[in-house]
């Protein structure tokens, strides 16, 4: 029979990013991949390789809202029930799920069939989800080399393969770093964010304003930007005569991060992980409202291998942030081994890794039966 995984993800780019590298490597070994995510995002993720997309009903909830749960509950229930009609159909080998609440039916129905599943968690802290579902699932794998908040009996047996990345920025493994030259072009990337991206958009061109003229003179700024504030950020770089190119969102986002002396951007597990494999110093920004701090302890990989500094919101400023840009940009060999600091704690072949997992966990099935 023709080997069929369910991947099991949704919710933002960082479920789904990792999830489609898997996917893309399963079907290079020859495996059908079907995506199993709520109805909105089965329907919007045209790139995702699959050849069968399933929507199933979900939801989440805020905590201390029990109503809310009992609605979350009766969704969940309705999006297993689908997905064990379907998976009848399907008879995938393997279930692979991804974490966020668009996951839980595939991988709870994959669980009710006694199915091989599996779950890979992104980042330094399991998320909810996952956290739930961990225990009862066949394998767990995971981005870093802590997990925190899972369960004792999880982190133990957590197989840590890495983050899972696209293609085209998996290919910067190969690409040596090089520091800005004497009185050359200092080129600076800004990430966004699936959340809180507008502190970036609105702090970083106030700090670029304020830096020293001779190195604004040298400035090459590349910034995503959210909509609302674009006009406000060019304006900004304008006043300050910077170099700087503004959007939303940058499709050719590894052939700026291959150019780039220096990034700034949140600490989503993707981004963490992106910016190690590249080998490019950074200087993070977790976001303070999410949960658990997932994003400060995602940082904190980079920061102690020495390839970032991590700027918490609550003690950003923008004389802080520019003190910081003043000593990292003048100071290119410091550059160069942040650069060598973080591509010493990637991961460049995650998905493969990941990809071994799903196949061992699917033949040791296989095996018992």
């Amino acid at each position: 029979m023709r080997k069929i995984a369910v991947v099991a993800a949704g919710g933002t780019g960082g479920h789904l990013f990792p999830a489609q590298a898997l996917a893309e490597a399963l079907i290079a070994r020859g495996w059908g991949v079907v995506l199993a995510s709520d109805e909105r995002v089965a329907g919007l993720a045209q790139d995702f390789p699959a050849e069968r997309r399933i929507g199933l009903s979900a939801a989440t909830f805020r905590r201390g809202d029990p109503i809310g749960m009992v609605r979350a509950s009766f969704a969940v229930l309705r999006g297993t029930l689908q997905a064990r009609a379907a998976f009848r159909e399907i008879a995938p080998r393997v279930v692979v799920g991804f974490g966020g609440y668009p996951s839980v039916p595939g991988l709870v129905a994959g669980i009710l069939d006694r199915r091989p599943t599996v779950i890979h968690e992104q980042n330094a802290v399991m998320g909810r989800a996952n956290r739930m579902l961990a225990p009862h699932v066949t394998t767990v794998a995971c981005a870093f080399p802590t997990l925190q908040k899972a369960p004792p009996q999880v982190a133990a047996r957590a197989m840590v393969v890495g983050n899972p990345i696209r293609p085209p920025i998996r290919a910067l493994a190969e690409v040596p770093y090089i520091p800005p030259e004497p009185n050359g072009p200092l080129r600076v990337l800004v990430t966004g964010g699936s959340q809180g991206a507008r502190l970036l958009s609105e702090l970083v061109p106030e700090a670029v304003r304020a830096l020293p003229e001779e190195l604004r003179k040298r400035l090459v700024i590349q910034q995503q930007t959210r909509a609302e504030s674009m006009n406000t950020a060019r304006r900004a770089y304008r006043d300050a005569l910077v170099d700087a190119e503004i959007a939303p969102f940058f499709r050719d986002i590894a052939s700026r991060l291959r150019d780039a002396h220096l990034v700034i951007g949140r600490a989503g597990a993707g981004t963490v992980c992106e910016f190690a494999v590249a080998g490019k110093p950074a200087i993070l920004v977790p976001l303070a409202i999410a949960l658990d701090d997932d994003q400060g302890q995602n940082a904190k990989l980079l920061a102690d291998a020495g390839g970032a500094e991590i700027a918490r919101e609550s003690q950003l400023t923008v004389e802080s942030l520019s003190g910081a840009l003043t000593k990292l940009l003048g100071n290119p060999a410091r550059l160069a081994r942040m650069a060598e600091a973080a591509r010493s704690v990637a991961i460049p072949d995650a998905a493969e890794r990941l990809a071994d997992v799903v196949e061992r966990t699917a033949a040791a099935a296989d095996r018992v039966q």
